[in-house]
């Protein structure tokens, strides 16, 4: 029974992998129009590929070369969350989602929080039930939040026209 648990924990912890990678890799492609692109594309990039190797070998985690470029990857997004947070605090009115900075630093967030996750499981590649349950939350987050968007067509009036004409 508990040999059954373990093999469907590694089962959902792949397909959240999976699932990340799609995502990761449609964020970056729906740059296209962006007027910066090119960074964002890199930015979303690098987890996608990233995630795509966890999905296919959950103990790459454990290697020093995805190790490392994983860290760099976090530390960088998490600077660069911290100063796009401090700057909606000092100049946004009410919803973030309707700023500019808001959407990336939701896009930051959410790739400085999976490839946490992803960092931390290089000594139990499934994880435990918590990790997994979280795991599941953030794999999910994304496509329902672009569902939830793509429905609510007042949320997106007042975005810039790059970010209409992608969804």
């Amino acid at each position: 029974m508990a040999s059954d648990a373990g093999c469907w924990s590694r089962v959902l912890w792949r397909a959240c992998n999976g699932l990340m990678a799609a995502f990761f890799a449609l964020a970056a492609v729906v740059q296209v129009n962006d007027p910066d692109a090119e960074l964002w594309m890199v930015v979303y990039m690098i987890p996608a590929g990233l995630t795509l190797l966890v999905g296919l070998d959950p103990l790459v985690t454990g290697n020093f070369i995805w190790k490392s470029v994983s860290a760099v990857h976090i530390f960088l997004c998490t600077v660069w969350a911290v100063y796009l947070a401090h700057y909606l605090v000092l100049h946004t009115q009410w919803n973030v989602l309707h700023e500019e900075e808001g959407r990336e630093l939701s896009g930051l967030v959410i790739i400085t929080a999976w490839m946490s996750l992803c960092h931390s499981s290089s000594k139990h590649p499934a994880g435990g039930r918590i990790q997994l349950a979280v795991a599941i939350t953030i794999a999910l987050f994304p496509f329902a939040a672009w569902v939830y968007i793509y429905v609510n067509k007042e949320m997106r009036s007042s975005w810039p026209t790059h970010c209409k004409t992608v969804i």
